[in-house]
């Protein structure tokens, strides 16, 4: 995925630059930069990879090497980021978050008229935000090259821009699927995915920037220069999954949306009479253990935490290149509470169940461990498409998708023609892919939340939520 954060300030803001990235971490783990910009020496900028270390530890010399009364920074899953350009519309630092799946496309057409080049990357791959740049600088104005870029991308581009007299730039993306929020203080303007990052920071929450909408910053106000776009089709995954917990998008918290999301799914089983003989409810660590609370709060069933993530070693388990390495990673951190599964009937739930990897491991080990069952509950309905607008997901094509490889064991591809009957769980196809699940996983019992469900714990107008990863809607 990836965030970003900026500022542009009547002071020195490095500091404040510095940890307002670093509260991004959770979005990111491949790469991490810094740009700034300062009246005596202009603009700077530095990159480090972050696989095998957090950002704060590659940036802790920062300090000595860069300073600028304006700044923004990033954490990157994709490509080093943010570059430094310079082109017809001056100097600047850009990054941007989000993913272009026409780049290719995109790179032939400008180089197919402009005479110029790029920098490749191995295998001759581009980076995707010198792509935006040189679509960005075909028009004579930031706010005309941004929203011509937005339009020409398939896929999604939030961007965030410090131009080289420490003026910002941001723009959300064009249909608002990713969060861009503007924090205020008395000496200027806060730019950043996540909210809380500047509030921590002494900002105030001032507004969220519309879909489409670009936005310039200075130490004294703020100027829209696009107006916001009417449509909206924020990633519903935010709430679920990927958001932080004390994070709110359009409103909606996301730690209350898991507690009401793990009530909902409460309310499901004991509709149905399902999984009526447990011991305790926990989360499939972390993500998942707000959803369990919920839960938990709502069953009355108690809420324990039956295994421990160590994570002083390794925060991510997913920081590796190599899913061998990720999966071993993910089984060393998990520290049993023998007195918690010994014999005991527990019901666990994640915050979504994608290609089930790691949720097979955990499961054996709980068995390994004494559990006498294991109910497994998905906090989203069953995910049947790869997410094409953005990169929050390590999987390349639907057939890594679980319940895809379920369905075509069970139907082969004339299964795909159903797809709406199998995430229902009161449908023959629906109780067929759970059983499956369930042997493959040695689930006691399984349960995906509905979709409805899902919408209903957001509690934002349903036409304003992306749901493609579920439905395939648009």
């Amino acid at each position: 995925m990836g965030g970003f954060f900026g500022i542009t300030s009547t002071g020195d803001c490095l500091t404040d630059v510095f940890f307002g990235v670093d509260y991004h971490s959770h979005l990111g783990t491949r790469c991490g930069g810094l740009a700034a910009y300062d009246p005596a020496v202009g603009l700077q900028r530095k990159i480090h990879h972050i696989e095998n270390a957090p950002f704060r530890t590659k940036f802790e010399h920062i300090f000595e090497e860069m300073k600028g009364t304006a700044a923004i920074g990033c954490i990157s899953d994709t490509d080093p980021q943010p570059l430094l350009i310079r082109s017809n519309l001056g100097a600047y630092a850009i990054c941007m978050t989000g993913v272009i799946h026409n780049a290719d496309a995109l790179a032939r057409q400008y180089l197919s008229f402009s005479g110029g080049h790029f920098d490749a990357m191995t295998g001759g791959r581009i980076n995707s935000t010198e792509l935006l740049a040189a679509l960005i600088d075909q028009k004579s104005s930031f706010a005309e090259g941004i929203r011509f870029a937005q339009q020409a991308i398939d896929g999604t581009a939030s961007i965030l821009i410090l131009k080289d007299d420490g003026t910002l730039i941001a723009a959300r993306d064009r249909l608002g699927r990713l969060p861009v929020q503007i924090g205020r203080s008395e000496g200027g303007y806060a730019v950043s995915f996540e909210s809380f990052a500047y509030e921590k920071l002494g900002y105030e929450h001032l507004r969220e920037i519309g879909p489409g909408e670009v936005v310039e910053l200075t130490p004294a106000g703020e100027r829209t220069l696009v107006a916001p776009g009417k449509k909206k089709k924020i990633c519903s995954f935010l709430w679920s999954y990927y958001g932080y917990p004390t994070s709110s998008y359009e409103g909606s918290n996301v730690e209350m949306m898991r507690y009401r999301n793990g009530a909902l799914l409460a309310e499901q089983d004991a509709a149905t009479g399902t999984a009526a003989e447990i011991d305790y409810v926990g989360g499939v660590p972390d993500s998942g253990t707000p959803h369990a609370i919920g839960y938990a709060n709502r069953s009355g069933v108690p809420f324990a935490r039956a295994f421990i993530k160590y994570t002083p070693t390794w925060a991510r388990s997913f920081m590796p290149g190599r899913q061998a390495d990720r999966d071993k990673i993910a089984k060393m951190k998990q520290i049993p509470v023998r007195e918690l599964i010994e014999g005991k009937n527990l019901l666990f739930v994640d915050d979504s169940i994608v290609r089930g990897t790691q949720l097979r491991e955990t499961v054996e080990f709980l068995y390994e461990n004494g559990a006498k069952a294991v109910h497994m509950r998905s906090a989203c309905p069953p995910i049947m498409y790869s997410c094409k607008y953005l990169n929050f997901s390590r999987a390349t094509s639907d057939m890594e998708l679980i319940a895809r490889r379920v369905i075509m064991e069970l139907e082969g591809e004339e299964g795909f023609d159903h797809l709406e009957e199998y995430a229902d769980s009161a449908t023959e196809r629906g109780q067929n892919l759970r059983r499956r699940i369930c042997e493959q996983f040695h689930f006691a019992s399984l349960e995906f939340q509905s979709l409805e469900n899902v919408v209903k714990a957001i509690g934002i107008d349903p036409c304003e939520l992306c749901t493609y990863c579920w439905n395939g809607k648009e």
